[in-house]
């Protein structure tokens, strides 16, 4: 006797179904037992297995309360439930079933029917209706209707459910062609809450976009329309072919496989394959324990089998359309050339000759980039297509190989148009992974953090398009300096070819830019480019993050940094297409990466670069120079307002130099006239959206303090606002004379009412001394990644600061924290520049001793290990 017959046969057992603790027990062992047997027998046998054994649990209980005698009652399956698939903690979906009426007595006994599955552990969803009702609802609603459609009776009136089966396979009821395109908007719809995309790191196993609703999705029209049973019954009409319906079960395998795994980590029902489950996960099905390696391999394999999902999907679906709703008609196809057609948008093929060599499967794309009415693949054309790359995908040549081949990829990518549809179809239907091994290494890899929204591969089709969009006529207005960099080049192959190797070398050991440019100065030499082309991409490549890193990080007010940067770039051109790209990379991320903060520091690192280049001139005013010279600005910006020449030179006295060099004119007048319009001793606390662009400033001028920088922060990050940088300064008389460029959540100015909050915060602050709260609490995502804290000291050109670099996991608080530590060091701290990268904080501090000194190596190295352990888990 098997397991699972063993737990089928102690239900036969079961005699009192008010015996609750036993039954409750029995059920609680056999799921026990599905856990432990997980690893040990197919997964199919664990989702059919439960599916039987429920059969069985409920239908003896359903006698044992003696509902069998009720003439016209049905218990019926439904949803999953009724096709016989149940997976470990799946909801059992329920239908009971009555002619037109029943008697209070037996919805007495309905209740405790329901009621005690609830009891011994069973996660119901019922529903108690007549026929008339059931069919009623369900035609006004598509969600019953198909959970009607695989319908099965458990136990009760054959008669009853027959008649219920009837009137579900009548004409009327929800015809194929309503139904088709009902179920069809329903997938548009949910597909369109993931972003039309396969590849979101913290999928949804059920309903993502090739997800196992997808799979469901051909059952149902398929049942409905052609009556079939099975994937068998659909080889038979010639709607798929076998190793399209063994590739489909093999995907609905691995899915209910990993779906079975999140229920035991997680154990509940859940279908979202979160961070926090990724790595127990991936441990369960024998990925490794390796953490983030055995989750990126899990992902990898996940995401390649959703991208199949999706093709058959839609590929199927286009078959059941012209099938249900409209036929092709040869009539209306316009002849393309001897190979295609074109049919509704689509391109048909006509010879399946033409995809049975690797030029003819790149010639496929140079079509469609030459007629750009063609907005996808007719199913023919992908069936065909399907099948030329999986012959390729057995081979280990690479189409990259072929001289023909090379030419061929060099033309389409200087086509004006291959970026648009045919690049995108190019990508979907996994063509470049065939092309180069390097584009295969990318597919479906994903990178464990809350920096990356997508994989490599995904992220990489979007900066591309990011591209494009600049070339786009319609969408000038958008980014207009990066429009007019790329309409200006004439050599935007290149720049695609940067976009495609920018992160090709991602999940190799090293350093992903610097190896990404050895490979395509491989990919290059081998197709053939000149050494000057080459040269360019690769240094493109090799420095696809520094506009980023240089912004973010260090004082672009610094003279310094700026020439620095313009010796790395060197040219006018090097300028413009690495501006372009990596504006189109940090929005091709994630959604709330790009903000007008960020974007505002890299276009004043480019303006401020692009002069020095242009001019030819380095910025080499002398400090006194710089500071003269911003003083006069400044007077001249105050001759009109109420600020007195008195006012201003004492306020211009009481700041040191490094006050007036990191200050522009416009903010050093702004700040004047607050605190000379002040007739007390009370602190000015004000918002300001225009005093550094991309960013709301909160100027504080009050009594400096202890802990003044960390209870700011502390309270600012308590009313949900992102402190992106200060700048903390004191004058001679004591007072803190600080600003604070904060953003909401989303990346977004702080607006009025909303600024109010940011004042109560700061208020709170200074109110409330050295006695203010830090939260500790870490957010859910944050609790799955490990960022050790580290802190690198920087070279510095001033002879009395030192620079700091933190890396740590960004918990609440973490500005309060470092603030805390610093004060107890009698350390000074004048400066702040917060970036945070998904789940990691890269924080840039300027500091010095309480003497306004360097620190020594001595301070140094406290600081750093006590850094360390304030920040410790």
């Amino acid at each position: 006797m098997s397991d699972q017959q063993f737990h089928i046969e102690l239900i036969h057992r079961i005699s009192n179904p008010n015996d609750i603790v036993n039954i409750k027990k029995q059920v609680s062992d056999y799921h026990d037992y599905l856990r432990e047997s997980f690893a040990k027998q197919p997964i199919n046998k664990i989702i059919l297995g439960r599916a039987f054994y429920i059969d069985c649990l409920i239908r003896h209980l359903w006698k044992s309360l003696e509902l069998e005698q009720y003439k016209d009652l049905s218990l019926i399956a439904v949803g999953g439930y009724g096709r016989g698939h149940l997976n470990l903690h799946s909801d059992i979906d329920l239908l009971i079933l009555y002619k037109s009426s029943i008697k209070p007595e037996v919805k007495t006994l309905i209740s405790q029917f329901i009621t005690l599955l609830w009891d011994i552990g069973l996660d119901v969803g019922q529903s108690v209706r007549s026929i008339k009702e059931t069919i009623t609802l369900a035609k006004g609603d598509i969600t019953i209707a198909t959970n009607l459609l695989e319908a099965r009776i458990v136990a009760g009136c054959d008669t009853t459910f027959a008649k219920l089966e009837k009137e579900i396979g009548h004409r009327r009821f929800w015809p194929s062609d309503k139904f088709f395109t009902e179920k069809r908007k329903e997938q548009r719809e949910r597909h369109a809450k993931f972003n039309g995309t396969s590849y979101n790191l913290e999928p949804n196993i059920k309903e993502n976009p090739g997800g196992l609703r997808d799979i469901q999705m051909i059952g149902w029209v398929a049942k409905k329309h052609f009556n079939v049973a099975d994937g068998n019954d659909l080889v038979k009409k010639d709607f798929l072919q076998p190793q399209e319906l063994l590739e489909l079960q093999e995907c609905r395998q691995f899915l209910w496989k990993i779906r079975c795994a999140l229920h035991i980590v997680a154990k509940r029902s859940e279908n979202r394959l979160l961070f926090e489950y990724q790595t127990d996960v991936a441990k369960l099905l024998n990925y490794g324990d390796e953490g983030k390696a055995s989750v990126e391999k899990m992902m990898k394999e996940y995401f390649v089998v959703a991208r199949r999902i999706s093709e058959l999907n839609q590929m199927l679906l286009q078959y059941f359309s012209e099938a249900i709703l409209e036929p092709i008609n040869p009539k209306r196809c316009q002849a393309i050339n001897e190979n295609y057609d074109l049919y509704n948008d689509l391109i048909v093929l006509k010879n399946p000759q033409a995809l049975e060599t690797p030029t003819g499967l790149l010639h496929l794309f140079h079509v469609i980039a030459d007629n750009p009415q063609i907005k996808g693949l007719h199913s023919m054309t992908l069936r065909q297509l399907r099948m030329a790359r999986r012959f390729y995908e057995h081979k280990e040549e690479q189409l990259a190989e072929h001289i023909e081949c090379q030419l061929a990829f060099k033309q389409l990518i200087k086509h004006p148009n291959f970026f648009d549809s045919a690049w995108d179809l190019m990508h979907q239907h996994g063509i470049m992974a065939i092309y180069t091994h390097y584009w295969a290494h990318i597919v479906g890899l994903m990178q464990f953090d809350l920096f990356h929204a997508y994989t490599v591969d995904e992220h990489t089709h979007r900066l591309i398009k990011n591209i494009y969009r600049y070339t786009q006529f319609e969408f000038t207005n958008e980014f207009p300096r990066c429009s007019s960099i790329c309409n200006d080049f004439p050599r935007m192959d290149l720049l695609y070819l940067a976009a495609i190797f920018h992160d090709i070398c991602k999940g190799k050991n090293g350093d992903h830019s610097k190896l990404g440019a050895v490979a395509v100065r491989e990919f290059m030499t081998q197709h053939g480019y000149a050494e000057i082309d080459i040269d360019l991409v690769a240094w493109l490549v090799d420095n696809h993050l520094e506009i980023s890193v240089v912004s973010q990080r260090k004082d672009i007010n610094d003279p310094q940094v700026i020439n620095e940067f313009a010796d790395l770039v060197e040219d006018e051109i090097r300028l413009n297409l690495l501006y372009a790209l990596t504006l189109a990379d940090i929005r091709a991320t994630n959604k709330s990466l790009y903000n007008q903060w960020k974007a505002s520091l890299m276009r004043e690192l480019y303006t401020c670069t692009l002069k020095v280049l242009r001019t030819g001139q380095r910025q080499s005013l002398s400090q006194s120079q710089r500071i003269q010279q911003r003083k006069a600005d400044t007077i001249e910006l105050l001759e009109n307002t109420q600020v007195s020449d008195q006012q201003f030179e004492q306020f211009w006295q009481s700041m040191g130099d490094e006050y007036h060099l990191r200050h522009k004119p416009a903010q050093i007048a702004w700040h004047c006239e607050q605190i000379s319009a002040s007739t007390d001793n009370q602190p000015i606390i004000k918002v300001h959206n225009d005093l550094h662009k991309g960013g709301t400033t909160v100027f504080v001028y009050c009594k400096d303090r202890p802990f003044l920088f960390s209870g700011i922060a502390s309270n600012l990050a308590v009313k949900n606002f992102n402190v992106h940088a200060a700048m903390i300064f004191s004058s001679d008389q004591g007072m803190a004379v600080d600003s604070f460029i904060i953003l909401e959540d989303d990346g977004t100015l702080v607006d009025n009412e909303r600024s109010q909050d940011a004042i109560r915060a700061v208020e709170n602050a200074i109110n409330c001394g050295e006695d203010f709260v830090i939260n500790e609490r870490i957010p859910r995502k944050m609790k799955q990644f490990n960022v050790p804290t580290k802190v690198f000291w920087l070279d510095s050109d001033y002879h009395d600061r030192t620079l700091m670099e933190l890396e740590a996991l960004d918990t609440p608080g973490l500005l309060a924290k470092i603030g805390r530590v610093f004060l107890q060091n009698n350390v000074t701290l004048h400066s702040a520049k917060v970036a945070t990268i998904g789940e990691r904080a890269e924080d840039f501090f300027v500091l010095s001793d309480d003497e306004g000194n360097k620190l020594s190596d001595e301070q140094k190295r406290i600081l750093s290990e006590q850094i360390k352990q304030e920040l410790k888990l």
